[in-house]
């Protein structure tokens, strides 16, 4: 009987880290397979450049930018199961560059970013994600931002091929 109270407390545990996760910025949605050289082409990055991917989910940004730039590349994520997913995907493929963080994307040091990724839901990239961007980045650091524009921000560059396509933004830091 034991056994079946753990399971409950643990289901819960996950469902509730779930849930707050998709409260903070979005429900995990994964961006499309086919929109990944778009999102990376506006981003633009160089040999050395450190990148972050704001609720990375299943990793795939974080995962793609190490393996096809010589980036250092972070995932920070609130949701336990989907940092589970990340850190057993990199135990499976051992990428020096990569790192994930299960941490709250508002307490996150991102000073150190050269180009941020984020795939947040319109409400939540305005006024709270907006401020801490504007705080954290340095001058000349780089946002993508994926389907959603944030508010209050110009974009300098804008990728949407074909109707039927996913817009994707990007901005730069004054």
């Amino acid at each position: 009987m034991w056994f079946f109270y753990l399971l409950f407390i643990i289901i819960f545990i996950l469902l509730f880290s779930y849930m707050l996760a998709a409260v903070s910025l979005a429900p995990w949605v994964p961006a499309c397979r086919r929109d990944l050289a778009r999102v990376f082409a506006l981003a633009d990055l160089k040999s050395g450049e450190t990148f972050y991917d704001l609720g990375c989910g299943n990793g795939r940004m974080v995962f793609y930018a190490a393996q096809n730039f010589d980036v250092k590349a972070f995932g920070i994520e609130l949701a336990l199961p989907m940092i589970i997913i990340c850190k057993l995907r990199l135990f499976f493929h051992k990428n020096k560059n990569v790192v994930f963080r299960w941490q709250n994307l508002f307490k996150a040091d991102l000073s150190r970013a050269d180009v941020v990724y984020i795939f947040g839901l319109p409400e939540k990239l305005k006024n709270k994600i907006s401020q801490k961007l504007k705080k954290d980045l340095k001058p000349g650091a780089r946002v993508v931002s994926y389907a959603f524009k944030i508010a209050g921000w110009q974009p300098v560059e804008a990728s949407k091929p074909e109707a039927k396509d996913v817009s994707i933004y990007l901005y730069h830091v004054i």
